[in-house]
């Protein structure tokens, strides 16, 4: 398998989510010696409440795009890892691309079809039914949730989305007719869930079940099987059986429309 990751950018955000860490500590730091410098020296009392407004605002805002920052680029496990490892023993022919398709992030293109990926790095208990995602938190578990700013949504939702972004991508270079199927990949192994017929299928990069790689496993199978049912699909399958749904020169085109090095 292939992989492409825009590695520039992982380490550019990881940096920068680092230097805003340090940013913010800074400003917050700033803006407590400066408000309450009134209490040792008079010349700053009136300064001291002129900025203290504007330094509470800058820290808040900072510590929101700090913490933002940190849980997507510098939290472990990344989810480029965790997916290279889900897809071993995957058809050498398959290619994945790791943040050049925003706001699709990660994208697999492979013999059984071409795949949005959402990585919710989430741990905890999660119950999924149909259309429907809901987190079970303790009241603490909230809270810090709340105040790390890392609630985890409705993934299905995001993938369902994001597939039909690189549908319309895929569009622009004439594979209009190529499905792209979501996906919901946990990457966190203290990750649970219990689902009863999600709407977009939940899976683990790793080996506790469903896992990614024996669900590419079964997608596999039952297209062999169903190509071995028609009258002369035995005669293909040899040979389609690492086929992918795009050609080499489609899949040139939109490395070429999308891929920023």
């Amino acid at each position: 398998m292939r992989i492409e990751t825009n590695k520039k950018l992982v380490k550019r955000n990881s940096q920068l989510s680092n230097y805003l860490f340090f940013a913010t500590m800074a400003v917050l730091i700033g803006g407590f010696l400066i408000t309450n410098g009134w209490l040792f020296n008079d010349t700053l009392g009136t300064l001291s409440i002129l900025i203290a407004p504007l330094l509470l605002v800058l820290g808040l805002v900072m510590t929101v795009a700090s913490v933002r920052m940190t849980n997507l680029w510098a939290r472990t496990p990344r989810p480029e890892d965790a997916l290279e490892e889900g897809l071993k023993g995957l058809s050498n022919n398959s290619v994945l691309y790791n943040y050049y398709h925003f706001p699709s992030r990660h994208v697999l293109i492979c013999p059984q079809g071409v795949f949005a990926i959402v990585t919710p790095w989430q741990a905890g208990r999660h119950t999924v039914e149909g259309n429907r995602w809901k987190a079970h938190y303790s009241l603490p578990g909230r809270i810090m949730a709340t105040l790390r700013f890392d609630a985890i949504g409705n993934p299905m939702d995001k993938a369902i989305k994001q597939a039909e972004h690189v549908k319309k991508l895929l569009a622009k270079i004439g594979a209009e007719d190529v499905e792209v199927q979501p996906l919901v990949v946990m990457v966190d192994e203290k990750a649970e869930i219990e689902q009863n017929e999600p709407a977009v299928p939940v899976l683990f990069a790793f080996k506790k079940k469903p896992n990614l790689r024996d669900y590419l496993r079964d997608l596999k199978r039952q297209q062999q099987s169903a190509e071995t049912s028609s009258p002369k699909g035995k005669k293909k399958q040899a040979s389609r059986e690492n086929t992918l749904p795009l050609t080499d020169e489609q899949i040139k085109a939109f490395e070429a429309a999308t891929l920023k090095r």
